[in-house]
């Protein structure tokens, strides 16, 4: 059985979104709301599951997103490009 390998690090929000064919908020919205279950969303190391938290006053949000949850949600192997 061959065995996928992924590349290290974060897929970019950008990719993912160009994955989905959707737009980089939707994504953003997705992972924070918990129905696009291929990462998550921090601000300064708290976990962020409310969309509420999204607004900016509140500083930066970074976002992790699996390349192997990517994968397995929609088949797209990231090889490490970043857009």
């Amino acid at each position: 059985m061959e065995t996928t390998k992924f590349a290290e690090g974060s897929v970019p929000v950008g990719v993912a979104a160009r994955v989905y064919g959707k737009d980089a908020c939707w994504v953003r919205a997705g992972i924070i709301a918990g129905w696009l279950p291929i990462g998550k969303a921090t601000r300064g190391g708290k976990l962020i599951t409310n969309v509420d938290e999204m607004n900016s006053k509140y500083g930066r949000i970074s976002y992790y997103i699996s390349p192997q949850k990517l994968y397995e949600d929609t088949g797209y192997i990231w090889k490490g490009e970043r857009h």
